[in-house]
């Protein structure tokens, strides 16, 4: 009687590795028409950019986003007639424009907190700016979970927060470093030090310098975070302008005055015009090109990827975390987003 052999069990399928094809041997496919595709739907559709602007009233938050912008988007809601009273908690007063350019649509936000450390006791005050921040995440949470939802869900979550920081020259206040404490795991914060023309130059690199050395012995860190840089390209580009230009030291104007035979925006002084987008007055043109030209989608970017999805992380895995709502539920279930009922 033979022995029965054991058929030999087949190899495991190896995936093969993508081959490098070069194209000019095939002739002309149209894989870079891609970014062309993207820019005309980019530009009909538009898209969302919403910044928060956060500090003491007279630091200029106001007209500086009206600099950054080149319009008026945002009024003076921090400063108050004789006959208002300054509020007694931070009132988050929300904006909405839409800009237009080059026939790309921006619809712009932008968050006011009036009322932020006015008072004579300032504890925890940055709470209801952080409630709105989260209530942004929460809202588009519940739209991504609904069985039918919006084809684009409208993006109210705050991508950027301006900090301004009062120009003492001395140091940073407990109540700046509890903000960034507290608000840096949840918004991307960029710090500003306002009305930088009010410090002489060796004053204004002194003041960078030391708030630079404080956020880094309190742990803050402000964007671009370290450990978001993708790829080498990234981590140099952003450590220059983390050791080098921040904090911005900036100043604000929407008003033009003639210099040299030019118009430009400026602050007139007895000793002259402070040009506002000139490198030798201030950083604001710095500021500006790292808000709006070279990191707008990665400010967009790290709050989808790295703040929204760690709400959402949070909120899906808590028990009860979602309110007890059947239809809620329901499209939690069929939408498998993995949420414990």
């Amino acid at each position: 009687m033979s022995e029965l052999v054991p058929e030999p069990r087949p190899k495991p399928a190896v995936p093969m590795k993508p081959v490098s094809i070069n194209s000019n041997l095939l002739g002309y496919i149209g894989i870079d028409t891609i970014i062309e595709q993207m820019r005309k739907k980019t530009m009909k559709t538009g898209f969302d950019f919403n910044i928060m602007v956060v500090g003491q009233s007279g630091l200029g938050k106001s007209t500086l986003v009206n600099t950054l912008f080149k319009s008026q988007v945002s009024r003076k809601a921090s400063s108050w007639n004789r006959e208002e009273k300054i509020p007694k908690t931070v009132e988050i007063k929300a904006i909405g424009h839409v800009i237009e350019e080059g026939g790309v649509k921006m619809k712009l936000t932008v968050i006011d907190t009036p009322g932020f450390g006015d008072q004579i006791n300032n504890e925890n005050c940055w709470e209801p700016i952080e409630k709105y921040i989260n209530e942004q995440y929460e809202k588009f949470l519940k739209e991504e979970v609904n069985i039918a939802r919006k084809k684009r869900i409208p993006d109210t979550r705050v991508h950027c927060c301006l900090y301004f920081i009062s120009p003492t020259g001395h140091s940073l206040r407990p109540l700046d470093l509890e903000f960034m404490k507290h608000l840096s795991k949840v918004v991307n914060i960029i710090p500003v030090i306002a009305k930088a023309d009010t410090m002489t130059l060796e004053e204004k690199s002194e003041f960078k310098q030391r708030v630079r050395k404080e956020l880094e012995v309190n742990g803050i860190e402000f964007y671009p975070q370290k450990e978001f840089d993708e790829d080498l390209e990234d981590k140099t580009e952003n450590d220059k302008i983390r050791q080098e230009s921040m904090p911005f030291a900036v100043v604000g104007s929407d008003k033009e005055y003639q210099v040299n035979g030019k118009r430009v925006l400026g602050r007139k002084t007895p000793w002259g015009i402070i040009e506002v987008e000139n490198l030798n007055h201030c950083e604001f043109a710095l500021l500006r090109d790292f808000v709006i030209r070279t990191h707008l989608q990665d400010l967009k970017e790290v709050t989808h990827n790295i703040h929204y999805e760690t709400y959402r992380a949070k909120r899906l895995n808590d028990n009860g975390g979602l309110p007890p709502n059947k239809k809620l539920c329901a499209s939690l279930k069929r939408s498998g987003e993995g949420f414990n009922l």
